[in-house]
C-alpha cells in the first residue's frame, strides 16, 4: 500500500512527482540534474521498511529517502517529518561524500589541440555548438576527458571566491550517450561560479552552467532546480537588492517559491519569462533584451502566477 503522507512530503521537497508503475513516482534527479524526471522512488516499502530509489540516467541508487533529502538540503522540519513517517530513517546517516573535490586526473585543456586530436576536436565542436566561445573556455577553465569515468565529456569547473575548486560538471559530447551528465560525489551545497560574482550589484539565478556561461554577467547556476542552503544564506545576507530568476518553464513552481522567500527577505525580485527556451538556446543578446523587458514581481502578481500553475 502506498504511503500517501510520505509521497506528499517528497513532493514538497523534490517537486511534484509523476506516478509511473508499481508504486513508483518519478522526480528530477538532484545528483545528475537531468532535465527529465528520471529518478524513481518506490513508495511501497519493502520488508525492511525501506523505499528503494534509482536514477535511470546517472545510475545513482539507494534505499533511504534521507539520502535524497540531504542532497537537496531539505529543511530540518522536512527531515523530522521523514523520520516520523519512516521508522528506518535516522538523523545521522546521509549520502557518502568526499571532503574535497579535484578535477578528474584525465582532465585536459583545449590549449594547442593538434589537428590529429580527434576527441579534442570533437569536444571543441560540441562546445561551439552550444555557443561557447574561446574566451568562455579560458575564463571558466573548461576542459575535457578522453578516458576514465568522465570519458568523452567536457568538464566545466566551479571555483569559490578564493579560486579554489568547489565543484565541476561533466557533460557528454557524444550524441547517443547513455549518461549525458556526471557530477562528482561531493555536496552541492556550495556557491557555484562564486569566483565571478559581484555581490554588490544585481545578479541572475539560472539552472545549469551552460545557461550561466551564455548569460555571461553576474550569474549563478543552481546546478539544478533548488537553491542550496549556503547560497540562500549568502543571498539573504548580501547587500544586493535586485535578483533575477531565470529558470525553465518546468521549474516554475520552484521559481515562484524562491521569489516568495526572497521577497519576504526584502529583495526586489524579477521573474524572467523564458518563453520555453533556456538562455543557452536564446543567446546573450536575446536574453539581455528579455531582462530589460522584465518588471519587478509584486505579491499580487506572485499570487496570480501561483493560481495559474
Amino acid at each position: 500500500m502506498l504511503n500517501q503522507p510520505l509521497i506528499a512530503l517528497a513532493n514538497s521537497v523534490l517537486g511534484t512527482g509523476k506516478q509511473t508503475a508499481r508504486g513508483n513516482y518519478a522526480y528530477h534527479c538532484p545528483f545528475c540534474n537531468h532535465h527529465k524526471p528520471k529518478l524513481e522512488i518506490n513508495f511501497t516499502e519493502n520488508k525492511k521498511g525501506e523505499n528503494p530509489w534509482h536514477c535511470w540516467v546517472c545510475d545513482k541508487r539507494g534505499k533511504r529517502l534521507a539520502q535524497i533529502f540531504k542532497q537537496v538540503s531539505a529543511s530540518p522540519k522536512a527531515m523530522e517529518e521523514l523520520r516520523a513517517l519512516v521508522k528506518t530513517e535516522t538523523a545521522d546517516k546521509e549520502v557518502a561524500v568526499t571532503e574535497s573535490v579535484n578535477l578528474p586526473k584525465e582532465f585536459k585543456t583545449f590549449k594547442n589541440i593538434s589537428s590529429t586530436n580527434i576527441i579534442g576536436r570533437h569536444a571543441l565542436a560540441y562546445l561551439k555548438s552550444r555557443n561557447i566561445t574561446e574566451e568562455d573556455i579560458l575564463k571558466y577553465n573548461i576542459g575535457y576527458c578522453e578516458s576514465g569515468p568522465y570519458k568523452n565529456m567536457v568538464i566545466i569547473p566551479s571555483y569559490d571566491a578564493d579560486g579554489r575548486l568547489n565543484y565541476f560538471t561533466g557533460r557528454s559530447f557524444e550524441k547517443e550517450a547513455k549518461i549525458k551528465y556526471k557530477n562528482p560525489s561531493v555536496s552541492r551545497d556550495i556557491i557555484p561560479f562564486e569566483l565571478f560574482i559581484n555581490w554588490d550589484i544585481p545578479f541572475i539565478l539560472c539552472e545549469g552552467p551552460f545557461d550561466a556561461i551564455a548569460i555571461k554577467r553576474n550569474v549563478i547556476p543552481l546546478l539544478g532546480k533548488n537553491i542550496q542552503s549556503k547560497l540562500m544564506k549568502k543571498i539573504v545576507m548580501s547587500s544586493v537588492d535586485k535578483i533575477y530568476i531565470a529558470l525553465d518553464k518546468d521549474a516554475q513552481k520552484q521559481a515562484l517559491s524562491f521569489c516568495e522567500k526572497l521577497m519576504n527577505e526584502g529583495k526586489e525580485v524579477y521573474l524572467v519569462d523564458m518563453k520555453d527556451k533556456d538562455p543557452s538556446e536564446m543567446g546573450f543578446k536575446n536574453f539581455i533584451n528579455l531582462i530589460s523587458e522584465t518588471y519587478p514581481l509584486t505579491f499580487s502578481g506572485l499570487l496570480e502566477k501561483k493560481l495559474f500553475l
